[in-house]
């Protein structure tokens, strides 16, 4: 179990915001946080780590990390950390950064068999890929068989093919190790994909907490589906109007009358729903 009550100043383009957040977290889970840029997902991970202070608690699995008497360093926390930018040793080997962290060979083997990276393992790892880079620094941050894996969207700079294989991958570590795992991730998906639990984080505080569906999933009545995006357009044909629509990577177009392309303009964030397969919007 890890319980977690900390509090932290923040200080965004928004002004001042206090990080306030206050969970359990079950052995074994893997928990996505999610949320606006800059609502305090990321701070929290690198509170977590040890890489940043905070006032409050953290106790996993009755050890205190942090309180009123103790931080505990990094390197004592039994952390794995993927970051975005890999932060991999370019003049060593894939099998050498692996045993940088820990001498076991049978463990590194092991990793590198799973995320089928044996066959590169000379391979300096400037010479990799973008995809192969990531399998390897998630394989790193498991020598340490860590109590807590902790990751910062690690697949976003990566093609939709790559980031599908990775999530695999990441699934079967988590499901061999057990570890409890915590992943920033704006991917709905990937979310669902991988987490058993979702928290939402906004403005420093977590305003929404359960299964992926239970979060994720925002139809309501007779809606057939609901995506969130954003108004790139609108654009007058005769007497209709079609507003150009941002959802993830795709563009949709749907259709309003006079009255409704008045209440809108570019760059409101809307959520695009269907009720008996005609489009409609609304502002969120």
């Amino acid at each position: 179990m890890i319980k977690i009550k900390i509090n932290k100043q923040l200080h965004g383009s928004n002004g001042s915001m206090p990080l306030d957040v206050n969970l359990k977290i079950k052995k074994g889970d893997f928990i996505a946080l999610s949320g606006l840029s800059g609502s305090g997902k990321t701070t929290l991970l690198r509170i977590l780590a040890g890489l940043e202070e905070a006032k409050g608690t953290i106790s996993v699995e009755d050890k205190i990390w942090l309180d009123e008497k103790t931080f505990l360093p990094v390197q004592m926390r039994k952390i794995g950390f993927v970051f975005q930018d890999y932060a991999l040793f370019d003049n060593m080997s894939v099998e050498q950064n692996l045993l940088y962290v820990n001498k076991d060979k049978a463990l590194a083997k092991k990793l590198l068999d799973i995320t089928e990276l044996t066959q590169l393992s000379k391979r300096f790892t400037n010479t990799l890929s973008g995809g192969q880079k990531q399998r390897v620094s998630l394989c790193r941050a498991m020598m340490n068989n860590p109590k807590v894996l902790l990751m910062d969207e690690p697949l976003s700079a990566l093609d939709p093919n790559m980031r599908i294989k990775l999530q695999n991958e990441i699934l079967t570590l988590h499901k061999e190790f057990e570890t409890t795992t915590i992943m920033v991730s704006h991917d709905p998906s990937e979310i669902y994909h991988l987490a058993n639990r979702v928290i939402v984080l906004n403005q420093g505080k977590v305003i929404n907490d359960g299964s992926a569906t239970q979060v994720l999933l925002k139809t309501s009545g007779s809606q057939k589906f609901s995506f969130e995006g954003e108004i790139l357009d609108i654009i007058k044909t005769d007497v209709i109007y079609i507003a150009i629509i941002a959802i993830g990577q795709q563009l949709v177009e749907v259709v309003l009358c006079e009255d409704e392309a008045s209440d809108y303009k570019v760059g409101d964030k809307v959520r695009v729903g269907t009720k008996a397969f005609a489009p409609t919007l609304c502002k969120i």
